[in-house]
């Protein structure tokens, strides 16, 4: 971890469940700023500009997606979301409005504090990204600097953890890179009992650039197909 303290912003309306992240959290060096309720999720996010936000589902005032909403209209930030229950619905919901990982209740706060630190290290590694010149894909451009895609003349918009998971299979175009290597290079942790936040983000990127551009591998993972192009 950096040597300067990172704030996190813990939304949460059990008492319990909000006292016990945020206690977790500031053992191991985080600022913690807490919410119990949609509104006052909004509020804490824009006086206190953390550096990640734990971001419960079901809220007071309005949900968790809503709330993702809009603090990512109003700046970049990574958010793990808090769910009573792994529904893909709720679940490709949370992505597309800019959550970039989730975690099911009941969970071990060990594992809690693994997925913001991994959040956190993406946010440092997209830095350097800078000076990368852009990718040119069949009719796919995507420009790492800029963080932004174009299928086309129009573009594609993308959550950072989408983006994030075409840039891995960008760069090695129709080879096959296993869920454990996603898990480690995108979220920056392994884990073979998260493969499904892998599943569920391939989902969602397939929506957006197209479902025959992403290959699975049944038992594998995930190859990047560019039209045209010879077999790898």
């Amino acid at each position: 971890m950096s040597s300067v303290r990172r704030r996190v912003l813990v939304v949460e309306d059990d008492p319990v469940i909000n006292q016990a992240v945020a206690d977790r959290l500031v053992a191991e060096g985080y600022d913690v700023v807490r919410a119990a309720d949609g509104p006052g999720a909004v509020a804490a996010h824009a006086e206190h500009r953390p550096d990640a936000v734990v971001l419960d589902l079901m809220l007071p005032g309005y949900d968790g997606h809503e709330v993702c909403r809009r603090i990512q209209a109003d700046r970049p930030v990574p958010v793990l979301m808090l769910t009573a229950r792994a529904d893909e619905a709720d679940v490709l919901v949370g992505l597309a409005v800019g959550a970039d990982d989730y975690l099911t209740k009941p969970f071990r706060l060990k594992e809690l504090v693994a997925r913001v630190a991994a959040l956190l290290r993406r946010v440092d590694r997209a830095a350097e990204l800078v000076g990368r010149r852009a990718l040119e894909l069949g009719d796919l451009r995507v420009d790492p600097p800029a963080r932004r895609v174009w299928r086309g003349e129009e573009e594609v918009r993308l959550t950072p953890t989408e983006f994030d998971l075409l840039l891995c299979l960008a760069a090695s175009p129709g080879a096959v890179v296993t869920r454990e290597r996603l898990m480690a290079e995108v979220w920056g942790w392994a884990g073979a009992s998260s493969t499904r936040t892998v599943d569920s983000h391939v989902k969602g990127l397939r929506a957006k650039i197209g479902a025959d551009r992403v290959r699975t591998v049944h038992g594998v993972g995930y190859a990047l197909e560019i039209p045209g192009a010879g077999a790898p």
